[in-house]
This record gives structure tokens, C-alpha cells and sequence, in this order.
């Protein structure tokens, strides 16, 4: 999530991406039914539905067979010019959860509606700060292969949730990294550096916090492992993990209540962000 850099954020010149998994199947084939239905109502052919949205035939033929994922902009215009009013655009939402794998679909709706992000990383750097270079390098480490087309897809699906720190109202967002994330070198040195300069630019951002837990730390309370914990307007939290291409989405008011004070432990526990930020620095020195 190959080396090469292909700046795409769900561009339309990508022709669309392919559902993740076969509840992703099930509703791109339910919103393909949909627009074949209002193509036709409208009385239009492939072909002048190709030449206003501008793709190619094959390409809407996709659409409409479910084989492929329209982006969020493509959706507005055929809803507008098929005279939709409105209905595609209600299909926006579960059409952008289906590019995510099955375990993490909830997630990504909830983080569209965070008004706080507390993260806690043991393993990677977190997706939301990883540069595109640093992703492929995971996704090509997994094992069984993922294929070039799925690798491609989830790129681009996780270069869209950073959208989150560009967001009007952005949320708060708390980052630990354990100092062993830090130091390696996952794609090479010099995809490593390229991440490391990132998460000093992202921990520039006003509402954004970067701290780094040292591992000559003799205590910590997040021996358990990776965690997130994410709360909503009007104050509900849920704690999220994910291990092994599973996850769990905690919603019990006590565990995420004690989740999120384990979390605060920790960062008492970590280097300030200002300490982070030279401890970073000093790492990007070092030969």
C-alpha cells in the first residue's frame, strides 16, 4: 500500500478501483443496477453516458456491472446528468467504504466523523501519516502477495483518508510511535528518511501531536499493543484494533472510558512533542 510514486488520489484517469471484498461486491453490483436503471430511464446509450462523465465505454460498462469503483466526483455528475435527483449521490457513502478492506470498513466511516484521534502505533507508522513510498513498501511485504491491482487500491484508498488533516473542521489528533517504528528502514533508507522529514511537516499542523515513546523507557502502559481510540460529536468513543487482517471496534462506555486513560498514561509516559520533534531530527542525522 512497488516503488514508483503514482500520485493518485482516486483520480478518474484510474477508470475506477475494484471492490475490496465481496461485501464491497455486493454493493457496487446493488449502485451498477441503479445507474443502469437511471442511464436507461433517461434514455441514454453507454456511449453518451461515457462522453459526459469521460471515460471510455468499457469503463461504464464496469460501473454498471460492478466491477469497478467510481470516484465520489464521478457520482455527482452522473447524478446530474442523468436528472437523478440526488438518488445516486445517497450511494456515496457505502460506494467509498467497499475500496476498503472487509476489517476496516466501519473505521473508515466513524474517522470521517471524528472530532478526536488518539493513536497509539507499535508495529508501522500509523496509515494517516504514512507517505505513499513507505505504503507500498508494507503492502509489498505482505505475505500471501497482494495483487498489483489490490496494492494499487488500497493506496489510493488510505491517501484519501489523509484528506482528514485538510478537513475545515479538523479533528484533534494524538500520535504515539514507538522509537523501534522509527528506526526501520521498511522499502530502504531512503523511504525511511522520506517518512521521517513527513512526520515532522505533519507535526507542524496546528491540531495535530506527534510523540515518540523511547525504548529506553523502563515502564509503559501499552504493553498490549496497537489501539485507537476515536470519539464523536456529543462525546461517544469507540476503541479500535486490528491485528493479522482482523479487527475489533470496541463500544462498551467503560472500556473505552479506561482505553482512553491508558492512553493519556502513555503519553505521559512518551517524549513531548517538542522532544519527539528533536528526537526525529536527530534520527534524520544520523548516518
Amino acid at each position: 500500500m512497488t516503488e514508483q510514486v503514482t500520485e493518485s488520489r482516486g483520480s478518474d484517469s484510474e477508470g475506477g478501483r475494484r471492490p475490496e471484498d465481496g461485501a464491497g461486491r455486493s454493493v457496487m453490483i446493488a449502485f451498477g443496477q441503479t445507474l443502469k436503471t437511471l442511464r436507461i430511464r433517461a434514455g441514454m446509450e453507454r456511449e453518451e453516458l461515457a462522453r459526459l462523465l469521460g471515460y471510455s465505454v468499457s469503463t461504464i460498462a464496469s460501473f454498471e456491472q460492478g466491477r469497478r469503483i467510481p470516484s465520489s466526483q464521478t457520482i455527482d455528475r452522473a447524478d446530474e446528468v442523468l436528472n437523478a435527483g440526488g438518488l445516486l449521490r445517497l450511494w456515496k457513502e457505502p460506494v467509498e467504504r467497499a475500496q476498503y478492506p472487509a476489517f476496516f470498513q466501519g473505521m473508515a466511516g466513524l474517522e470521517k466523523e471524528a472530532i478526536e484521534l488518539l493513536m497509539y502505533d507499535t508495529l508501522v507508522v500509523n496509515g494517516l501519516l504514512q507517505t505513499e513510498k513507505y505504503m507500498r513498501a508494507l503492502l509489498g511485504m505482505r505475505r500471501p502477495p497482494l495483487n498489483a491491482e489490490t496494492i494499487e487500491q488500497r493506496v489510493i484508498a488510505r491517501l484519501a483518508r489523509q484528506d482528514i488533516f485538510d478537513r475545515q473542521s479538523a479533528p484533534l489528533l494524538s500520535f504515539v510511535i514507538d522509537e523501534s517504528v522509527l528506526r526501520r528502514r521498511y522499502g530502504g533508507s531512503a523511504v525511511l528518511r522520506g517518512q521521517l522529514e513527513h512526520l515532522l511537516l505533519i507535526g507542524d499542523h496546528p491540531n495535530v501531536e506527534i510523540q515518540v515513546m523511547p525504548l529506553d523507557c523502563e515502564e509503559s502502559a501499552g504493553v498490549d499493543g496497537a489501539f485507537t481510540v476515536l470519539t464523536q460529536k456529543g462525546g461517544k468513543r469507540f476503541v479500535y484494533t486490528e491485528a493479522q487482517g482482523t479487527s475489533a471496534l470496541l463500544t462498551d462506555p467503560d472500556q473505552t472510558a479506561l482505553t482512553g486513560a491508558r492512553y493519556g498514561i502513555i503519553r505521559s509516559q512518551a517524549l513531548s512533542p517538542r522532544e519527539s520533534q528533536m528526537f526525529i531530527e536527530g534520527l534524520l542525522g544520523s548516518p
